[in-house]
């Protein structure tokens, strides 16, 4: 994982995962850091609460903010 900081991100992959008792999906991501010392650089994380389709969220901007090394992903727009 990355050190902890806020990172400008963009999705290049998402994989839905069936949720606990039929309920909404878990998403695995692959996002990649759009600027600073880690650009370039893909981390995988799994995501929550996500609307849409895999095809829905990639290409799709976002946030990674890392806390303690607990990754948090939130969708901007």
């Amino acid at each position: 994982m990355i050190p902890d900081g806020t990172y400008d991100v963009f999705v290049v992959d998402a994989t839905p995962e069936p949720g606990e008792q039929g309920g909404p999906p878990v998403w695995h991501l692959e996002l990649t850091i759009l600027a600073g010392e880690h650009r370039s650089e893909v981390v995988a994380v799994r995501a929550a609460g996500l609307r849409g389709s895999e095809f829905d969220l990639i290409g799709m901007p976002g946030t990674l903010t890392v806390e303690g090394g607990e990754p948090r992903f939130r969708l901007d727009g």
